[in-house]
């Protein structure tokens, strides 16, 4: 498939806000269980600054998917270690995308220093755990129950590469 992996820009945020609402309605993979508003996207960006944020578009300019990596924690001696989030359109996962963009993610991770990848997600997520455990992650802790969604409970699971 032929896609190409831009920084993100301004003018993607309304497609990354449908994008995002969209699993925040059908799924578990959005902890939110209502939809976001614009500022979320712009808040999910500020966290971003300095990081590797990238947009999945076709060759049209339509927004696929979205990626970025932000600060785990504030301190300075967290400094090597930063969180992870994507999303792709739920027509365009299986298909490399995900792997493609993780790849292009970690290569600006360890451009930027970063050596340890952290990921949270739900433990209702089973494509996302897979994809993870396929691409070098180890789940290194869960928080059991911790969110409720639609009136079903979940656990949080972390897991972690080492670049």
């Amino acid at each position: 498939m032929d896609i190409h992996l831009l920084p993100i820009i301004p003018a993607d945020r309304p497609a990354m806000l449908n994008l995002f609402n969209h699993y925040v309605a059908h799924g578990f993979s959005a902890f939110a269980e209502q939809p976001m508003p614009p500022a979320f996207i712009d808040r999910l960006l500020d966290l971003a600054k300095g990081y590797p944020a990238l947009a999945v578009k076709d060759p049209a300019g339509r927004l696929l998917g979205f990626g970025l990596l932000r600060a785990h924690n504030p301190l300075p001696t967290f400094a090597h270690t930063a969180e992870i989030t994507y999303f792709l359109a739920p027509d365009h996962t299986r298909q490399g995308l995900g792997t493609r963009l993780l790849h292009e993610l970690q290569r600006g991770a360890k451009e930027k220093g970063v050596r340890t990848i952290l990921a949270g997600i739900s433990s209702l997520n089973e494509a996302s755990l897979a994809f993870h455990r396929n691409h070098g992650f180890l789940e290194v802790g869960r928080f059991r129950q911790v969110c409720i969604k639609r009136g079903t409970a979940f656990d949080v699971i972390w897991m972690q590469k080492m670049l």
